[in-house]
């Protein structure tokens, strides 16, 4: 089997890692002239976009997926009538949009928090009467790991907020005061087969995944958020793997996005699941049946970000995975995972590591 990737960054290489254990085929797709994946594939180096590339990709590819959701859809289209594109575009156009997203989660039951969509600065008023301040202003497109948002505490700044981002279409988002952060992810092949892993537990700094651990040992919450990502799976006729981030509220979930690829806070899976997430991804497309995905013990993933130290470098624990990126402050460069028998363990292994990289 071949299968097309588009985009070659970290998520592309280690599915094409994922891939090399299954015995197929990986070609990619990306503008960059040395990518992550150019180690474990074939690059086109084209525009993600290009058309002649994509149909090139197309012809030389069994089932296309995608390693990041900025993929335009309408490129997805015109390639999606002669090979299979997975996870499917209407998915992939829901997540684009955080508006189209938040109706969704309403759509399908989901709770989350209270939102205003803003298309003037008259919008930005009436949002901050409805939703109270604090409140977070938010692009409604293209935004990742904290970019695209301008937290509004006070009226003065809502001049502020409208002036940084203005020029896009935007959505007001209720502040909510959370107790931690999970991520849920799921995988459904084209059979309709499902799997869910444990729940993660993560922790953000200057709006980017710095630690997930995982499993969380809080049965009601596994079992809202496994049905609450279930719900989505089925709605969408989805293929591949699904990321659902969630806030936890006492004994609550309130959705906060959805991801329609591999994602970040599943990178434990590598070492710390019988199926990875990516190899699990692979399966769904390829309509092969879906791996387990019971923990191996308790792992924790520490991302690398803008640099990796030396020191990092030289610890004797857990697995290192370096991406082969150039650095750049608020680059993920790589990360570490861990993984012990109990969590106590696991906990004073993330700890060291999280000490070299800070």
């Amino acid at each position: 089997m071949r299968i097309g990737i588009i985009g070659a960054g970290q998520l592309g290489q280690m599915l094409g890692f994922a891939a090399r254990d299954l015995g197929v085929h990986c070609t990619f797709v990306d503008p960059a002239s040395n990518p992550p994946a150019a180690v474990c594939g074939d690059v086109m180096q084209s525009a993600f976009d290009d058309p002649e590339a994509l149909t090139q990709l197309a012809a030389d590819s069994d089932v296309i997926t995608y390693e990041f959701e900025n993929v335009p859809v309408e490129a997805l289209q015109l390639i999606g009538a002669e090979t299979p594109v997975y996870p499917p575009a209407a998915a992939l156009q829901q997540a684009q949009d955080r508006l189209t997203e938040k109706r969704l989660f309403e759509s399908l039951d989901i709770p989350l928090p209270g939102y205003h969509a803003v298309d003037s600065r008259d919008d930005l008023q009436a949002a901050a009467e409805s939703l109270g301040l604090p409140m977070v202003i938010k692009t409604r497109r293209f935004g990742y790991d904290g970019k695209g948002q301008f937290v509004v505490r006070h009226t003065a700044d809502l001049d502020a907020a409208w002036e940084t981002l203005g020029t896009h279409p935007l959505i007001a988002e209720q502040w909510v005061e959370f107790d931690y952060e999970v991520s849920c992810i799921g995988a459904r092949n084209v059979d309709g087969d499902i799997v869910i892993y444990p729940l993660g537990r993560n922790e953000h700094r200057d709006g980017i995944l710095r630690t997930s651990i995982t499993p969380l040992n809080q049965p009601q919450l596994v079992a809202t958020a496994s049905d609450y990502v279930e719900r989505m799976l089925e709605h969408l006729q989805y293929v591949g793997v699904l990321a659902l981030e969630l806030f936890v509220v006492a004994d609550r979930l309130l959705a906060n996005e959805f991801a329609p690829r591999v994602h970040n806070s599943g990178h434990w899976s590598i070492e710390g699941s019988e199926t990875s997430q990516f190899e699990n991804h692979l399966r769904a497309i390829l309509n092969m049946p879906l791996g387990p995905t019971t923990s191996r013990g308790h792992a924790g993933m520490i991302n690398l970000i803008g640099e990796i130290p030396a020191a990092t470098r030289r610890l004797d624990i857990g697995a290192l995975h370096d991406y082969g990126k150039a650095p750049r402050p608020g680059r993920k460069l790589g990360h570490v995972t861990v993984t012990a028998d109990l969590a106590e363990r696991r906990d004073e292994l993330v700890g060291i590591i999280d000490k070299t990289v800070t």
